[in-house]
C-alpha cells in the first residue's frame, strides 16, 4: 500500500501554508501528534488505527465520553432545523430547557443561567455581572477582584487579569489592571510550621487582610476553583476554609465566586463542587468543559435572582457575545446533560472516584517519583517529583508533564498536560477520565500510567536526576 501524509512522520512547518495550529506553539521542526481519526467511549484512534485511552477526557472536557449516539442525534435534529438565531430577538426550546435543568441541579440560589461559548467567556461574564450589580446598587467604588495564587481563570484578558500566573502576566500584564492576589492552600508543601488545616486557614485569614488593606468598599468580588485545576493539581480543601471564606466574603459585602469550569458538571461526584460544602455556597458559578462535554462549545454562568433582576430592571446586562445562547450548542448541551442525568453520572464519578484513587495510590507507592495523589470524584492529579523523601521538584527546564504525555502515547494513554506557572508550583499530572469509564477500563488506566511512570522515572534517571527509591 502505498504511503499517505498520515502514514508519514509529519513535523510543524512542513507545509508553506496552513498546516497545523501547532505552528503557533512550537517550533518548525517539533514533531506533530498522531492524527486523530474517531473516538468512542474512553478510547481515541488515529488515522493509523492505533487506540488511546483518553485518561483526561481531553482537556477535562468529554465528560460522557465519545461517539454518544444520542448526543449525536440531537445534534443533527437540531442542525435540521435552525443553527442560528440571536436570542435577543428569538427564543429557542432547548435554551430554556437547559437553563431550566441546569438551574435546578445546581440548587438553591441559582436561578438564571447565561450560556456563552466556553469557560474564560463564562469567567468574563461572572466578572462584568458582579461589576453591574454593585454599580446598580450604589457601590461604584467596588472594582477590584481577588483571586488566589497559584489560579487559573481562562485565557481572555479580564479572566488573565484574575488569573495567579507569573509567566503569563510577565507577557501580558501590561495590557490588563493588576487585580490583588492571596495564597492558594495547596497540601503538598506547605509552610513550616503548618499543617495542611492551618495554612489552609492562614490563607482565609490572609484574604481578610487583603480587604482591610485595599478597602472593603473597593473590592467587588473573590474568585476561586474550589477544587484546583491546572495551577494546582486538584487539591481539596476542608470544609473550614471554605466556610471561613463565605463568612469573609459576607463581612465585607464581597461577592464570592466559583470558577467550576472543571470541577462542576458531575465530575467531583456532585453536580456542583460547591455541593460538598454545604454551608460555603458562592454567589456566581461558572461551567464550561463536561458541561457540553467536548460536544460544542460551551459555558455557562449562574446567577441568583436577587443579582439578574437587579442588573435586568436598570437597564439590561452591558454584555453579550454573538455565539451566546446559541441554539444549537443548547441543544447538543441539553442532550448532554441528559445523559448525565440518565447515566446518572454523578453518582459513578463519585463511586469511580473512589477506585481510581485506590489505583493511583497503588501506582505512587510503586513508582520513585509520584509524590502525591489527590482530588475528589473522577478530578483527580499526581504530582511528579525528582525526590519523595525531601519533596523535590524536578527542574522547569525537564518539563516532566509533558515528557510523560511523550511516554504515554507510546504505551496507547493519552494524558493532557498545561504547565501554569512553568511547574514553579509543582508538576501535576490531571487523571480526569471520562465519567462513564468501567472498574476494568480504570484498571486499564492505571497500568499503562505505571508503564509510562516507568519510562519517566528511566529518563530522569538517565538525566542525572536524583531520584530516591
Amino acid at each position: 500500500m502505498s504511503a499517505t501524509i498520515e502514514d508519514t512522520a509529519r513535523t510543524v512547518g512542513d507545509t508553506p501554508k496552513g498546516g497545523s495550529v501547532l505552528g503557533f506553539y512550537a517550533a518548525k521542526g517539533t514533531p506533530r501528534p498522531p492524527r486523530i481519526a474517531r473516538g468512542e467511549g474512553i478510547y481515541l484512534w488515529d488515522t493509523g488505527g492505533r487506540r488511546f485511552l483518553d485518561a483526561t477526557a481531553g482537556a477535562v472536557v468529554a465528560n460522557i465520553g465519545h461517539g454518544n449516539p444520542r448526543v449525536l442525534a440531537a445534534m443533527q435534529a437540531q442542525a435540521a432545523k435552525v443553527t442560528f438565531a440571536y436570542p435577543r430577538f428569538f427564543e429557542s426550546e432547548h435554551s430554556i430547557e437547559l437553563a431550566d435543568r441546569v438551574c435546578k441541579l445546581a440548587g438553591e440560589g441559582f436561578d438564571r443561567a447565561f450560556f456563552v461559548s466556553g469557560g474564560s467567556e463564562a469567567n468574563e461574564s461572572a466578572l462584568k455581572l458582579a461589576r453591574q450589580y454593585a454599580v446598580v446598587t450604589g457601590q461604584p467604588r467596588r472594582a477590584k477582584v481577588i483571586s488566589r495564587n497559584p489560579s487559573y481563570h481562562g485565557s481572555t484578558l479580564g479572566a488573565l487579569a484574575v488569573t495567579g500566573d507569573a509567566h503569563t502576566h510577565s507577557l501580558y500584564g501590561p495590557m490588563v489592571r493588576e487585580m490583588p492576589k492571596v495564597a492558594a492552600p495547596l497540601s503538598y508543601r506547605v509552610p513550616e510550621g503548618h499543617t495542611v488545616e492551618s495554612h489552609a486557614m492562614a490563607c482565609a485569614d490572609e484574604l481578610e487582610a487583603t480587604i482591610v488593606r485595599e478597602g472593603p468598599d473597593t473590592v467587588l468580588a473573590f474568585i476561586l476553583e474550589p477544587i484546583g485545576g491546572l495551577s494546582t493539581g486538584a487539591v481539596v480543601s476542608g470544609a473550614a476554609y471554605f466556610e471561613r471564606v463565605r463568612q469573609i466574603c459576607d463581612r465585607h459585602g464581597v461577592l464570592l465566586i466559583y470558577d467550576e469550569i472543571m470541577s462542576g458538571a458531575g465530575r467531583t461526584g456532585a453536580f456542583l463542587a460547591a455541593h460538598h460544602w454545604a454551608g460555603a455556597r458562592p454567589d456566581l458559578v461558572t461551567l464550561a468543559k463536561g458541561l457540553a462535554a467536548g460536544y460544542t462549545p460551551l459555558g455557562a454562568m449562574l446567577a441568583p435572582n436577587r443579582i439578574v433582576d437587579a442588573v435586568a430592571q436598570s437597564g439590561g446586562f452591558v454584555h453579550g457575545h454573538t455565539y451566546f445562547t446559541n441554539p444549537l450548542s443548547c441543544a447538543v448541551a441539553n442532550a448532554v446533560v441528559g445523559e448525565v442525568i440518565g447515566q446518572d453520572l454523578v453518582r459513578r464519578a463519585r463511586d469511580s472516584g473512589e477506585l481510581l484513587m485506590a489505583r493511583l495510590r497503588e501506582v505512587a507507592a510503586r513508582s520513585p517519583i509520584v509524590g502525591d495523589v489527590r482530588g475528589k470524584g473522577l478530578f483527580t492529579a499526581i504530582e511528579i517529583v525528582a525526590d519523595k523523601a525531601t519533596r523535590r521538584q524536578l527542574p522547569a527546564s525537564f518539563n516532566a508533564p509533558a515528557r510523560l504525555t511523550e511516554h504515554g502515547l507510546k504505551h496507547g494513554i493519552a494524558l493532557y498536560n498545561r504547565r501554569a506557572n512553568l511547574g514553579a508550583f509543582g508538576d501535576f499530572q490531571m487523571i480526569t477520565p471520562p465519567l462513564t469509564i468501567s472498574p476494568a477500563e480504570i484498571d486499564e488506566l492505571a497500568d499503562l500510567l505505571e508503564r509510562s511512570l516507568r519510562d519517566l522515572a528511566d529518563e530522569i534517571a538517565a538525566s542525572g536526576l536524583a531520584v530516591s527509591a
